[in-house]
């Protein structure tokens, strides 16, 4: 056989590991530690856990929410301590919009510009279960781009 075939995964691990040297801060070193022993499976379910303990996600989040815009709304939101954060109105300043975007959901260049055309037609959610400060920052970030937000 032309190739060496490996004994374990865990040795595949292990020269992958050699390979790719990061230089990790100090005040990180136990916690990468610790998460180096666990199993992909482990990491899938933390991962899981902090997207629900922090109210992030990983995946993109892309539905359509056909919903009038309502006036009384905002006195019924401060209760609330997550949002959705629906995108209603892009304006005139489309690429400050998609950029805005880029920024809140992490997504690339295409993703972003898709959602916002979009939103052009039909508003659009662009992030859930966004916790109360950093969602008025966002809807903030949005307005400054000349687009209208909604929190849900």
């Amino acid at each position: 056989m032309a190739e060496e075939i490996k004994d374990t995964p865990q040795e595949e691990k292990e020269e992958e590991t050699k390979t790719k040297e990061v230089e990790v801060p100090a005040k990180f070193a136990s916690l990468v530690e610790s998460i180096e022993k666990l199993s992909v499976l482990d990491l899938a379910e933390l991962v899981k856990i902090l997207e629900e303990k922090f109210g992030v996600s990983s995946a993109a989040p892309v539905q359509v929410a056909a919903a009038a815009p309502g006036n009384g709304e905002e006195a019924a939101d401060d209760a609330k301590s997550s949002y959705n954060i629906e995108l209603t109105v892009v304006g005139e300043k489309k690429i400050e919009v998609i950029k805005a975007v880029r920024d809140a959901t992490g997504k690339g260049l295409k993703e972003a510009k898709d959602l916002v055309d979009a939103a052009a037609a039909s508003p659009q959610m662009v992030s859930e279960n966004v916790k109360a400060e950093e969602a008025e920052e966002l809807k903030k970030k949005f307005t400054e781009a000349g687009a209208t937000v909604e929190l849900k």
